[in-house]
């Protein structure tokens, strides 16, 4: 894994969040974030369930339309942070395994390159792993490499990730701001 650059971000990014998850207070899963519907359980049920999709698309080549509705709904049960490591660690071994980055994956949009999608799973548990230190009053720094990755990899399609329903409009970051600075108003947060 560490000498496949895109493996060693997702492995980072799942990490970093995890990191997060462990800081969560158990007062504070109710809580608001910056992702305006969302408390601090739908954001880590939401980074779960995108984890849980992760092997039955890459590892067993189903769509998601053969999944059906699933992965609907509050999948966290009565341990929320041990979902997220189950989750997590599923994900990580579907993306290490011979050949998985290879493969075809079958989104909702289409057929995707599982390359394509581990990097778009890298960059939504990094970037939602600074709006859960946002929400829980956790360290907010995102590491260098995976600010610079996630940067490359959003800047092609960021005009059109507002339209997508997905995210807030990009907002111009201060003069001189720094990467994650950057990173963060391409997707519509105010560091």
């Amino acid at each position: 894994m560490a000498d496949n650059p895109l493996l060693a971000r997702h492995g980072e990014a799942l990490d970093l969040f995890t990191e997060r998850v462990h800081a969560i207070r158990p007062d504070q899963w109710d809580d608001p974030t910056p992702c305006t519907e969302w408390t601090v359980r739908d954001l880590v049920n939401h980074l779960a369930v995108e984890q849980m999709w992760v092997p039955p698309l890459v590892r067993d080549g189903e769509t998601i339309a053969e999944q059906g509705d699933s992965f609907d709904g509050d999948l966290l049960g009565e341990d929320p942070v041990a979902a997220w490591e189950e989750a997590a660690a599923a994900a990580r071994e579907a993306f290490t395994a011979p050949g998985a980055l290879e493969r075809t994956v079958g989104l909702s949009f289409g057929e995707t390159p599982a390359a394509e999608y581990c990097a778009e799973t890298t960059i939504d548990a990094a970037v939602h792993a600074w709006d859960l230190a946002r929400a829980i009053g956790a360290d907010e720094r995102i590491p260098k490499a995976l600010v610079d990755f996630s940067v490359r990899a959003v800047a092609p399609y960021a005009a059109d990730l507002e339209k997508s329903g997905m995210f807030a409009a990009a907002i111009e970051p201060p003069q001189g701001a720094d990467a994650q600075t950057r990173l963060l108003a391409l997707l519509g947060r105010e560091a």
